[in-house]
């Protein structure tokens, strides 16, 4: 079910983003679980394959890559400890008020239009499967991006799902 394009059809922003989830402990996989996560409930006969293909549909915008890229990015930097304070100290606690991770992720969400603003916001409450792990402080690795990056690429997934869902039946 799934066309997921081989690398070499990737340009390297496709490549790199795709990379540094999966360097960064996040496959599409995991994406695609939340996914299904999501959108079960509303199509009981709903496949696995299908979530994954929605995944790496959302996969190949650029917009989505650039978010992964940025988010990513700056989440090594903190780790690194290569960001100036206070910045440094908000990213590494992912302060509760610090909500441009947040605007990252909506950048994603807005693509695929209202719907995913809804999955979002549940997914991002509950933190199930993946982002559960992400938020995990006691591994000394910074996600404070990359957890919202995953959620939203979800809820964007779920949204296209659901569309294209609405758009057959």
């Amino acid at each position: 079910m799934t066309d997921n394009p081989k690398p070499e059809n990737q340009n390297i922003v496709e490549q790199k983003a795709r990379q540094w989830l999966q360097e960064r402990g996040v496959t599409e996989n995991d994406i695609a679980e939340l996914v299904y996560y999501l959108q079960k409930p509303y199509h009981p006969h709903l496949d696995f394959e299908v979530c994954l293909h929605n995944v790496d549909r959302v996969l190949a915008k650029r917009e989505v890559q650039n978010a992964i890229l940025t988010g990513i990015q700056l989440d090594v930097l903190a780790e690194k400890g290569d960001l100036e304070e206070p910045l440094l100290d908000i990213l590494k606690k992912d302060e509760g008020l610090y909500g441009v991770d947040e605007i990252i992720a909506l950048s994603i969400i807005n693509i695929y239009g209202s719907i995913g603003f809804t999955n979002y916001g549940y997914i991002d409450k509950l933190k199930p499967g993946i982002l559960k792990a992400l938020n995990d402080k006691t591994t000394g690795a910074c996600h404070t991006f990359l957890d919202d990056i995953v959620g939203a690429i979800a809820a964007a997934a779920s949204s296209r799902l659901a569309h294209s869902a609405e758009n057959s039946e």
